[in-house]
């Protein structure tokens, strides 16, 4: 029988992981308060299934699964949520003030928040958690190809939509800028 968390451990846990997922969820959201909330569910969740955690495999994986899940469920429960009138939290630019945003151009992760969760959800794990794709189909629970044609789509997407952007950044006003 494996045993159960010990309050130490939780919190050496916690201190190690709780940003980079609070990050992912952040992304994956773009909502402050539903990535809080999903940084609090998934470390409930850990603490609460601890003894079904395999200590000879990584833990970053695991808990990668964990908060996708939890992700998911809380956007599905926020979509049920507004349709029956509950005020939910607004979305937030999550480009904008606190510094969240990968190596890569602001204006990148603009568009990729504006993606729908299944594509955010593998330019997420693949380009900013840095998993392979064989990883981030794991941790979604989904076939590799699957996680294959989801990046497509979603690097296809942003290419028209980053070239829209840099279309109309050159004619503005009925003035052609120049680069």
């Amino acid at each position: 029988m494996k045993t159960q968390i010990t309050e130490e451990k939780l919190t050496e846990l916690f201190n190690e992981h709780s940003a980079y997922v609070y990050r992912t969820a952040l992304l994956l959201t773009r909502s402050e308060a539903l990535a809080d909330d999903i940084t609090q569910e998934t470390f409930i969740k850990v603490m609460n299934k601890y003894d079904l955690y395999d200590e000879g495999r990584p833990f970053r994986p695991w808990i990668n699964r964990i908060a996708v899940n939890i992700t998911r469920n809380m956007l599905r429960k926020q979509t049920w949520l507004k349709l029956f009138g509950q005020h939910m939290p607004e979305a937030v630019d999550t480009a904008g003030g606190q510094g969240f945003v990968p190596d890569s151009s602001q204006e990148v992760w603009q568009h990729v928040a504006m993606l729908s969760l299944k594509c955010r959800e593998v330019i997420v794990l693949h380009y900013y958690q840095d998993l392979s794709l064989e990883a981030a189909a794991q941790v979604l629970g989904i076939p590799l190809g699957t996680c294959k044609s989801r990046l497509n789509s979603a690097l296809s997407k942003l290419r028209i939509v980053m070239k829209q952007d840099s279309d109309n950044a050159l004619f503005q006003g009925g003035k052609l800028y120049e680069r």
